[in-house]
């Protein structure tokens, strides 16, 4: 992520409007920070960012996928898309879903790294062809659809190039890291490696 300043500034209640700012305040709460710095600049433009939440929601985490299947696409996808903001906010999304730290550290090789089940590794290497080449191959997709439904696959599509879109959003726009609340007994963010 950039070390330059944002684009265009977070907004404040007046600039996004009562219904973002409860909406970002509510998920800030969620991830144990303050409004999302994305939420608050996407907010901006306030009838944009209350169909992207929309869409959003549906796939995350309305979707047909697991949540932890969620969760592994979205962390990957970060990942390959250098995108620190999405990938830390989604460690600790990913942690309640199921994604433990072993987890997160194979997502870092990728597919072909030991301990991923069938199901897992097929998509991931979706993920992965997606990223690269905006496509999968028919062999690939053959893999996909014996792990998945249709519905699935579409599902899975969309998921990656949304957080795509987002990765590249978030570094056009500098949007910086959100500031963590501190917790009673809480001895601080985890570091990623």
């Amino acid at each position: 992520m950039s070390t330059a300043p944002a684009r265009i500034a977070p907004g404040d209640r007046d600039d996004i409007g009562r219904i973002n700012w409860a909406v970002a305040r509510v998920s800030g709460k969620v991830a144990g920070t303050g409004p999302p710095n994305l939420f608050l600049t996407l907010g901006r433009h306030r009838p944009l960012f209350r169909g992207w939440l929309r869409f959003a929601g549906r796939l995350m985490p309305g979707g047909k996928l697991a949540r932890r299947e969620t969760e592994l696409v979205i962390l990957r996808v970060a990942h390959l898309a250098g995108c620190s903001y999405e990938f830390d906010h989604h460690v600790a999304l990913g942690r309640r879903a199921g994604v433990r730290a072993a987890d997160v550290d194979r997502l870092l090789v990728g597919p072909e790294a030991p301990g991923w089940t069938t199901r897992e590794q097929v998509i991931l290497a979706a993920v992965d062809q997606l990223h690269y080449h905006r496509d999968v191959t028919d062999d690939a997709w053959v893999a996909l659809r014996r792990e998945l439904s249709e519905v699935e696959a579409i599902e899975l599509i969309l998921l990656v190039g949304h957080y795509e879109m987002l990765a590249t959003a978030i570094g056009t726009l500098r949007i910086q890291p959100d500031e963590h609340r501190s917790r009673p007994g809480r001895l601080g963010r985890r570091k990623r490696r």
